[in-house]
């Protein structure tokens, strides 16, 4: 298993994303702390996921899927920090 960061810009003001956030929910351990950002714990690699997500946003949004090493920091709830930990090694 990894975490992996899954990043986007979604363009559309009058879109519903919705099935995105499915898409991602969809993932059995994924925490959501940052209005654009998920961490999931998958198998799968980044291409994997993105070919996942990618259906459900548009040409004009961006996505960014990328792997979460220990090599981290931030001000995050002391909550998010531990599920962090749990996972990376």
């Amino acid at each position: 298993m990894a975490v992996y960061m899954i990043s986007y810009d979604l363009n559309k003001k009058d879109k519903n994303y919705e099935e995105l956030y499915g898409a991602i929910k969809s993932y059995e351990t994924w925490w959501h702390q940052l209005t654009s950002s998920w961490l999931i714990d998958t198998q799968e690699d980044a291409a994997a996921i993105f070919n996942k997500l990618k259906p459900h946003i548009d040409t004009d949004d961006t996505l960014l899927v990328i792997r979460v090493t220990k090599d981290y920091n931030g001000w995050l709830t002391d909550k998010a920090w531990e599920w962090i930990r749990n996972r990376t090694f």
